[in-house]
């Protein structure tokens, strides 16, 4: 079934959730780095990433849910629903891990506190349900693949 949200047949929507995989998973990988060596640019780095990466979901989301309504086979849209709900957890809980490391997300937790950093790990496992999903809709249901599509394949 083709995506709905699509430039040129291509869509849109797997193209754009790679920014905030990507920019998420970084700033866990900041958020260790400031853990382990102290540099407090790492900390810079890991909230302007998760800010970075919340912006680019939101985006994503959009076009993400254009596909999920254009989905007419029952089973894949329930796994579908399952994706968005999985990335909309994501979402929040990296949106919560950003907002922990603002001034008053500090009065929350207190200066130092590591609590950001494990929300952000929940998040990250999340995410990757959230991802597991997202293949089951691709790789078994056909979700966003051109069925007139056709490739040639030597053996």
């Amino acid at each position: 079934m083709r995506a709905k949200a699509n430039i040129g047949g291509h869509p849109i929507h797997p193209l754009l959730v790679a920014i905030p995989i990507g920019l998420w998973i970084f700033s866990l990988v900041a958020d260790l780095i400031f853990v382990w060596r102290g540099n407090p640019a790492w900390e810079y780095v890991a909230f302007y990433t998760l800010a970075g990466g919340c912006v680019g979901a939101l985006l994503a989301a959009v076009f993400g849910l254009i596909d999920l309504l254009g989905i007419t086979d029952t089973q894949a849209f329930r796994t579908g629903l399952m994706h968005a709900g999985c990335t909309v957890a994501s979402l929040v809980i990296f949106a919560a891990s950003f907002y922990l490391r603002t001034t008053g997300g500090l009065q929350i937790t207190g200066a130092g506190s590591k609590i950001p950093v494990v929300v952000s790990f929940i998040g990250i496992i999340v995410l990757l349900i959230a991802g597991w999903l997202g293949g089951e809709l691709v790789f078994r249901y056909g979700a966003g693949v051109d069925p007139t599509a056709r490739i040639n394949v030597e053996p």
